[in-house]
């Protein structure tokens, strides 16, 4: 054997550790949390009021209405769908409970009208779609404008006051820790353990990867999606009573743009628009990473004009980086 040769077979044979790395790999595994690590530094960086305890706490509150959202949507989009309607269920939901609230005085009692409605349109969503095979954009898109109506309609297009204790679950805190951080906390283990560990969150990923592939082992696709709504409909409404809660009014324009944020902290987070894949872990450091360029755009005074411009390029950014992790992996399995 030439040494020419042997050469190559010890190159072939030893190959160089670093010949192993895949950065399609590394983003799909640790990106989200990389890149919530570098913004957090270039925040701390460009404002020295970024790290007060004060602001973190600030972060903190914002951050779990659009959070609850997303586990929720989360859901619908490993099954292939989307849901544009978060942001006027999150606010029918949330005036419905407000309503209740100034009539009865009762904490529990507005807290169950809210998730009541906020089942009921996750279950007309999911019906309809399933249903009639109308695509989940076009049917959650007439949701948006109906709960929207609606609750102008009852509201008349004027807040909702006198909301007593109401305030208690959105401003309160037990010791250092907010009172909605904690709710927060229960839902992202709920959605965890839905997904990760029941029978329905196996059923969720399969039907997202391949329905028919599902619907041949035994699924039925229609009530898993079905089911998704409804519970991304109840997260919807929590997100609701949080948000009411905390600014102390039922707001029947409250939640505008919120479903936008939520979608995004959901790509971010890894969820693939395409189905089939994505983490609530994921789901919840795109919210954080979304709670912190708010905050720290709004810290540096950035006009809501270019904010909107930010949002829009990090979401398009994070599904040409899906598209790209995925293409890799399939070329490396050929």
């Amino acid at each position: 054997m030439s040494i020419e040769t042997a050469t190559k077979s010890d190159r072939q044979g030893k190959a160089s550790p670093l010949s192993n790395v895949n950065f399609a790999q590394i983003y799909r595994k640790y990106g989200t949390v990389l890149i919530f690590i570098g913004i957090c530094i270039l925040a701390s960086l460009l404002s020295p009021t970024f790290l007060t305890e004060a602001n973190l706490t600030n972060v903190l509150r914002q951050v779990v209405v659009v959070s609850l959202l997303a586990c929720g949507v989360t859901f619908i989009i490993i099954l292939g769908h989307i849901d544009v309607s978060l942001g006027s269920v999150l606010a029918l939901c949330g005036v419905i409970a407000t309503s209740v609230m100034a009539m009865t005085g009762s904490v529990v009692l507005a807290v169950c009208a809210g998730i009541a409605v906020g089942i009921l349109t996750g279950l007309i969503n999911g019906f309809v779609i399933t249903f009639f095979r109308i695509p989940s954009f076009i049917m959650t898109l007439a949701m948006t404008t109906v709960a929207r109506g609606v609750v102008l309609l009852y509201t008349g297009g004027s807040p909702i006051t006198g909301l007593g204790d109401f305030k208690i679950i959105g401003q309160g805190s037990l010791g250092p820790v907010p009172i909605s951080v904690l709710i927060l906390v229960a839902f992202v283990i709920l959605s965890w353990g839905l997904l990760n560990k029941t029978k329905f969150g196996r059923y969720v990923y399969a039907v997202g990867g391949n329905e028919r592939a599902s619907r041949a082992s035994g699924i039925n696709p229609d009530s898993i999606v079905v089911k998704a709504f409804i519970f991304n409909g109840i997260l919807c409404a929590v997100a609701g009573i949080v948000l009411m809660s905390r600014i102390n009014s039922g707001q029947p324009a409250g939640g505008v743009g919120y479903e936008f944020d939520a979608i995004t902290a959901v790509v971010v987070g890894g969820t693939s628009l395409m189905g089939g894949t994505g983490t609530i872990t994921g789901t919840v450091i795109g919210a954080m990473i979304i709670g912190v360029i708010n905050n720290i755009l709004n810290l540096l005074n950035v006009s809501s004009y270019w904010q909107q411009i930010i949002k829009g390029l990090i979401i398009a950014i994070a599904v040409i980086l899906d598209v790209w992790t995925k293409s890799a992996r399939s070329k490396k399995k050929a």
